[in-house]
């Protein structure tokens, strides 16, 4: 298996939040699809949300520690985070990058 990280950000919110960081949350990937995947390295991203714990997560797969710091500086990312710390989202700091070990796919 070749070398590979995932990065997990996560922020807690207000439960009365949960309709308007939702719908927020749907919106970012209008502008942060395109940025995402000019990004070298980026093997999967998903954007999550949980109503029942009031967390949201952005979960994705990089193939490099470097490529993953890469999220550390984009543009459209840092100007949504600002969005959503105004709408009340308490993020979790650092943001973590972990090393995969083994995954389904490769595994016999």
């Amino acid at each position: 298996m070749s070398f590979r990280i995932v990065r997990v950000s996560r922020g807690s919110f207000e439960p009365a939040a949960y309709p308007e960081i939702r719908a927020r949350l749907i919106e970012s990937k209008r502008t942060l699809i395109p940025a995402i995947r000019a990004l070298h390295g980026c093997l999967h991203f998903y954007a999550a949300i949980d109503s029942a714990s009031s967390m949201m997560i952005n979960a994705s797969v990089w193939e490099s520690p470097q490529d993953a710091r890469q999220m550390d500086t984009l543009a459209p990312m840092l100007a949504l985070a600002a969005e959503f710390v105004k709408l009340g989202v308490r993020f979790d700091r650092p943001i973590l990058n972990y090393e995969v070990l083994w995954d389904l796919k490769d595994s016999a």
